[in-house]
């Protein structure tokens, strides 16, 4: 599987000392790495489909302070998708009234039908970039509907349906920005680690640092502004708990990279 991290912060926050941690963790990880920088301006996205410990590029970027308010960064290791650039996280898309929505996943949808219709509109093979476009297009459809932008609490609600449905007997380990919040969800044990200090929030698959990290809410999507929890989901009981039949599917999936 692979590792996602994700912060919130009221101030520019220097991300240098999560990043290389992070980062650290790709010889488990070795199929690409990605990074988005999230202003007012839009999301930067960085990303390429070799090791993180092996480019020259991201050790450049990292010899750099790093001071954002809101980050996203992943770490692959291909279930589903061929080792591509097209396949590494972070996934970004603009809705129908110019949202700009970004998107790192660890996890695999095994059986959600409503997504098999992006398979021939996306630009990789992942069933992470569905998830995307299947967010997108549920969020146009409302503003289309409403003839406006919908407000947060109408975009909270949309995302809390979409993600309770999609959990259902598959792992879904997400963290999300629309530019100005940040969502994130685990439906897996021990999967999704945050801290909090001051008014800064920071979500990793792992523990970072020797800081007082928690476990992530389980099978319940949250919001954080500016470092500050915002929102909470309605808690649903769609627990991924990773069995036989799943395994023999990745290898299969796999084997056939």
């Amino acid at each position: 599987m692979c590792e996602i991290l994700g912060f919130s912060s009221g101030d520019d926050f220097y991300a240098n000392d999560y990043l290389k941690a992070f980062y650290s963790h790709s010889d488990k990880h070795p199929h690409g790495w990605g990074l988005a920088c999230v202003s007012s301006a839009g999301a930067t996205i960085e990303k390429e489909s070799v090791q993180a410990s092996k480019s020259n590029y991201l050790r450049e970027r990292l010899a750099q302070p790093i001071n954002e308010r809101l980050l996203l960064a992943h770490i692959r290791y291909a279930t589903i998708g061929n080792v591509e650039r097209q396949n590494c996280h972070p996934y970004t898309g603009i809705d129908n009234l110019k949202r700009q929505w970004t998107l790192i996943h660890n996890g695999t949808i095994f059986d959600f039908k409503p997504l098999e219709s992006y398979v021939k509109k996306q630009d990789g093979d992942t069933d992470s970039e569905r998830i995307l476009l299947y967010i997108l297009d549920k969020i146009s459809l409302a503003q289309k509907e409403k003839k406006s932008k919908l407000s947060f609490e109408e975009r909270f609600w949309i995302l809390d349906c979409v993600i309770r449905n999609m959990a259902k007997g598959n792992k879904l380990n997400l963290i999300l920005t629309d530019g100005r919040y940040l969502y994130a969800h685990t439906n897996c044990k021990n999967t999704l680690h945050y801290i909090q200090k001051q008014n800064t929030a920071v979500f990793s698959t792992q523990p970072l640092s020797t800081e007082n990290w928690q476990a992530a809410p389980l099978m319940k999507l949250v919001a954080f502004k500016d470092g500050k929890l915002i929102a909470e989901g309605t808690a649903h009981d769609n627990e991924y708990v990773e069995n036989e039949e799943h395994l023999k599917m990745l290898y299969q999936i796999f084997s056939n990279l």
